[in-house]
This record gives structure tokens, sequence and C-alpha cells, in this order.
């Protein structure tokens, strides 16, 4: 782990970055139901093509001046931010895992979460287009990482599934509104699949104090923010999931030997 060469972490930081492009794609288009597949990057603005080397990841964005080469409309900070966050973090996995099925399973649920957080933000729906497959394929990877059954995996996606649906039914029921959509639902049914059962709570209550967390301060600090505006609970659950990739087995052991055996 972490052993290798700094050229092989280069190539891993522009897959990743090439991978944040398409990501930024998914993110622009799904929510439009627009083709991730077919037809070329465009201004979201004039609508103009995108050519080749205007869309190269972080470095056209740098050298076009952050604007548009036809309308000279800004671009976006979210295009960059999301290339160089993928890579990062696909750094990271490679760090963690090498070049193994884990790293591969990282590197998909770390895309599906970026591509949900940054929708669930922006249009507060979670895309069934993502966390949908998403369920399959992380059913898929189990048959193949060492130390990670099927049967966890479906567990986790049950788990995901009944545990979130509860929820939001006792929500619904307290709050006389909506509390957890069938987004949220869908999700943590994906990252039952990815992550096993017992990862999935962990992500549950991590969540869930980041949640609590970063509303109650913008209650406190924005008076806006005390009506009725929805928080979307998707990002919270995807910063959670990541967190629980990198650093969940070692929660985990820390909460089994100093609570779990008492």
């Amino acid at each position: 782990m972490g052993q290798e060469p700094i050229v092989v972490y280069l190539l891993v930081f522009i897959f990743g970055l090439a991978i944040g492009s398409f990501l930024n794609v998914c993110i622009y288009r799904v929510p439009l139901k627009l083709s991730i597949a077919q037809g070329r990057s465009f201004c979201p603005e004039c609508k103009s093509k995108i050519a080749w080397y205007d869309n190269l990841p972080l470095l056209s964005f740098l050298f076009l001046g952050a604007k548009c080469r036809n309308c000279r409309r800004p671009i976006s900070w979210v295009y960059p931010a999301v290339e160089l966050i993928s890579a990062a973090l696909f750094c990271l996995a490679f760090w963690k895992f090498g070049l193994s099925w884990q790293f591969f399973s990282s590197l998909a649920l770390i895309s599906a979460l970026i591509v949900i957080s940054l929708v669930d933000l922006k249009h507060q729906v979670i895309p069934d287009l993502i966390s949908l497959p998403g369920i399959f394929l992380g059913v898929a990877f189990s048959f193949f990482i060492p130390g990670f059954s099927w049967l966890n995996s479906v567990m986790g996606v049950l788990v995901g599934g009944i545990f979130f649906y509860l929820m939001a039914i006792g929500g619904e029921l307290l709050f006389k509104k909506e509390s957890l959509g069938g987004g949220d639902i869908k999700l943590a049914a994906m990252l039952g699949a990815f992550l096993g059962w017992k990862k999935l709570l962990l992500v549950f209550f991590i969540s869930s104090f980041l949640g609590a967390l970063v509303g109650l301060s913008l209650i406190l600090a924005l008076k806006q923010f005390r009506s009725k505006r929805i928080i979307p609970f998707g990002p919270f659950l995807a910063l959670a999931a990541v967190l629980v990739i990198f650093v969940g087995d070692s929660l985990l052991n820390f909460y089994i030997s100093h609570f779990w055996q008492r």
C-alpha cells in the first residue's frame, strides 16, 4: 500500500481528471434527461460546441481564464472542482487498496457519489439512473473482493432499503412532512451493496451527525434557513460513505474493541 512509483500516481491522477470531466457531463445532463453517451460537450450558456482542445480536464479551464471561448461568460468553478476531487480521491483509493478489485469498486462508488451529491444539491433529486444500476454493480463487485461476501452485500441492500424506508415513514409521522425521499432510500440500498450492512449503519450515524451539525449551524447563522427550506440528505450520505471507504474498518474496530466487548 502506497509503495508504487510517483509516475503511477500521476497516471491515476490524470485518469481521475478524465473521469471527473465525464462526471461533469453526467451532473449536467442526467437531471435534464439528456444522453450522456452521445453528442459533444457544449457551453450551457450559449450552447456552442466545445472543441477538444477547450475540453481538456482542468487545463482548459485555466487556459481559457475560466470563460467560454465563444460567449466569454464565466465557466463555473464546479467543473474543475469535480475534476480535482475525483483525481484526489482516485489517488487516495489507489494508495489504500492498490491495483485491486477493491480499488475499482471504490472508484465506481466514489464516481456515483460525486454525481449524486451535485445533482441532489442543485435539483433536490437523486437520479435512479445512478443509484439503481449502482445496487447491482455493488453486488457484482462483492463476488471478486476478498473478505467481502455477496451475502454481506445483499444484506446491505436489504438493510439500506428497509431501514431507510422505515425511517422515512417514521419521519413523516413525526414531522408531518417528508423527511427522507425515495431517492435517499435507493441511495442507501446502493451504499449497502458496496459497503455491506455494518458499514452502512456507520454511514447512517456519521451522515446523521453531519446533517444535524450543518443544519443547526445554518439555522443559527442564516435567518432564511429558519423557514421550511429542505436541506438535501444525499450529500451527507455521500460524504459519510467516502469517509467509511477509507477509515470504516478502523472506526468499526475501534468501536468493537472499546464498546462492544463490555
